[in-house]
This record gives structure tokens, C-alpha cells and sequence, in this order.
């Protein structure tokens, strides 16, 4: 799993590559914690190169989401492919998270 954090436009990108189960979700949360000290910016999660998502991932999306709401972000799914979408609307995560 990779992920690579940087600042486009205004916001925060977070670019994840690869497959985010349980056995990589402590280090991806750990590269991801950058993302809950920003305040009143965007935070665009970019799934384009993201293969699969387990509910470990589903968790870490969930407290970047509630951690930064409180400081006044939005956060975004961006690209996602027909499995792990299906992942997010069996789970109901397509009801919690804005999509671009």
C-alpha cells in the first residue's frame, strides 16, 4: 500500500495505490495522520490506484471524516472502482461520504 499526501488547488490529496486490508491499515493510518491536523481545507482521498478496501480501511476513511468535519473540512472520495464502491454502498458508506 502507498499513499502520498500533498496539497492541489487548496486542498489536501491523499493518493492511495494498492490494497488497503487490515494487514496494511495501521501503516496507511499512520501515513493518513497527517490529514487530521488540517483545518478548514478539503481533503480529497484519490482511490484511482486503489484496488480493494477492507472495513479496516472503511475505518480509517470514517475517522478522518469525523475528525476533520470538526474543523470545518469536506472530505471526498475520488475515483473509486466498481468493487470498492460496491464496498461503500453494501456497507452504507455511500451515504456518508461525498463523491467527486
Amino acid at each position: 500500500m502507498n499513499v502520498t499526501i500533498q496539497e492541489q488547488d487548496g486542498n489536501m490529496v491523499a493518493i492511495l495505490v494498492g490494497n488497503l486490508d487490515t494487514s496494511v491499515a495501521a501503516e496507511t493510518e499512520k501515513a493518513m495522520s497527517p490529514l487530521y491536523n488540517v483545518e478548514g481545507k478539503n481533503i480529497i482521498i484519490d482511490c484511482t490506484g486503489l484496488a480493494y478496501i477492507s472495513s479496516a480501511g472503511l475505518r480509517i476513511f470514517l475517522s478522518i471524516l469525523q475528525i476533520t468535519k470538526e474543523k470545518g473540512c469536506h472530505v471526498y472520495i475520488k475515483g473509486i472502482n466498481d468493487n470498492v464502491r460496491a464496498v461503500f454502498t453494501i456497507t452504507g458508506f455511500s451515504n456518508i461520504f461525498e463523491f467527486v
